[in-house]
């Protein structure tokens, strides 16, 4: 690994936390919205990450082959997995008969869109972008000093 690589693995940290804070706004936007254009409530979203270039190994061989060669081992960064609807968490029913999207009972199903932890989880990614943000810098800063010593 060199230390160049360092700039990818940070450069692509920084981009998955943003396309998750993307998300999460997202999230946070619908979290009132009970008709989408298929008609149904807004369903939360989630974001998933994984390694990139995995070689679809398990941890525990990953592991295995680390311990005989883990100076060898090095990570390439990683990318968005995919984003997929929080079907675990049901929607929220609130008996509105007002409402234009009330049923025949007077209830409105609501997203199951938790403001809270839409803003734990933005907070959860906002100091993962300044950790890989600072992790960047102090890399760049190790390149420059390089450089310093290389011209003297």
């Amino acid at each position: 690994m060199s230390i160049f690589d360092s700039f990818g693995i940070n450069a692509s940290g920084m981009t998955s936390q943003r396309f998750r804070m993307d998300i999460i706004s997202q999230n946070v936007a619908n979290a009132k919205t009970t008709r989408t254009e298929d008609g149904t409530p807004y369903v939360r979203k989630v974001v998933t990450f994984h390694e990139k270039n995995k070689t679809g190994s398990s941890f525990n061989s990953m592991l295995t082959s680390c311990r005989s060669k883990f100076n060898r081992y090095a990570g390439d960064g990683v990318k968005v997995g995919g984003v997929y609807e929080d079907h675990e968490t049901e929607l929220t029913k609130v008996y509105d008969p007002a409402h234009p999207d009330a049923d025949d009972d007077g209830y409105v199903w609501y997203p199951n869109v938790n403001p809270i932890t839409e803003m734990t989880n933005l907070i959860d990614a906002t100091r993962s972008f300044e950790a890989n943000s600072t992790a960047f810098s102090a890399s760049k800063s190790i390149v420059m000093k390089g450089l310093e010593i290389g011209r003297q």
